[in-house]
């Protein structure tokens, strides 16, 4: 007996057919540039559908990948829902055990494109690792750019995540946690918060203030996934902490110059009005 995953996918066939938007399962097949005769395997019970064919039936016939995995939702995808999704692709070892896929900073701009190839993510970098919750669901991890995450995270840090599906980003993204948001354009780790049911948006915030929080609008988002974890390659160096301890002991001296100012006007003040009632 077939998953029941393929047992979803041979139901779209079928429907595909009652419809006729394919003449026939070889029509189907071939559409896809997949073999008739394993097509006819797949149908028949004998072996179940291979991730690249769900990919290339979601691209090509606008199957409803939700419904694949869960049984929710309609079978087809509407052209608008169609438009601003696109199939994650994910690598496999010869155990058919999933790997997390590394995105490191030169690849980051390819990976925001617009048609993203299956073979570009198939050329990352992947790897496992031995906690038991990197093995159950899909995982990438990122590179972190710049310095708007500091003091979270420093330029050179990578982020492990989860991938978060899109009919869970509006009930399942907490406010002030930190995310990685695919754009159409760019890759962003920035703490969030979740504005979808009231604008639609998030709200994406930097942990440096130096930088503004601003707001995204749901349409632009491509992916959004759950960072887990760090792995740092480096620690500050003792100048850098040096330098640190030397801002914050100015600051601190400041602040209490500002305050004995204040404290000796106000001496000042009490002297007046001592004198003005006597």
């Amino acid at each position: 007996m077939n998953s029941v995953i393929t047992q979803r996918f041979i139901k779209c066939h079928n429907k595909l057919k009652e419809e006729n938007r394919v003449r026939s399962s070889r029509q189907f097949a071939m559409s896809l540039e997949y073999l008739p005769q394993s097509l006819s395997e797949i149908i028949k019970g004998r072996r179940d559908v291979t991730i690249e064919l769900l990919r290339k039936a979601v691209e090509q016939y606008k199957i409803n990948p939700v419904y694949i995995y869960t049984g929710e939702g309609p079978m087809f995808m509407s052209e608008e829902d169609h438009k601003s999704f696109r199939v994650l692709t994910i690598v496999t070892n010869a155990q058919d055990d999933e790997r997390i896929v590394h995105v490191p900073v030169p690849a980051q701009a390819g990976y925001a494109g617009e048609n993203i190839d299956p073979t570009f993510i198939q050329d990352l970098p992947t790897y496992s690792l031995p906690d038991y919750k990197y093995k159950v669901g899909t995982h990438r991890s990122f590179d972190v750019a710049g310095d708007s995450m500091e003091p979270t995270l420093f330029e050179g840090d990578k982020v492990i995540c989860s991938y978060l599906e899109p009919t869970l980003w509006e009930n399942s993204i907490k406010d002030n946690y930190v995310y990685v948001i695919v754009t159409r354009g760019d890759v962003l780790v920035k703490r969030v918060t979740n504005m979808i049911s009231d604008k639609k948006q998030l709200l994406l915030i930097s942990d440096n203030n130096y930088y503004q929080p601003f707001q995204i609008d749901l349409g632009d988002i491509r992916e959004v996934w759950y960072v887990r974890a760090k792995i740092s390659p480096f620690l500050p160096s003792p100048q850098n902490i040096r330098d640190l301890m030397r801002d914050e002991v100015k600051e601190l001296q400041n602040t209490i110059q500002n305050q004995s100012k204040l404290i000796f006007n106000l001496n000042k003040t009490i002297e007046k009005l001592i004198l003005q009632n006597e």
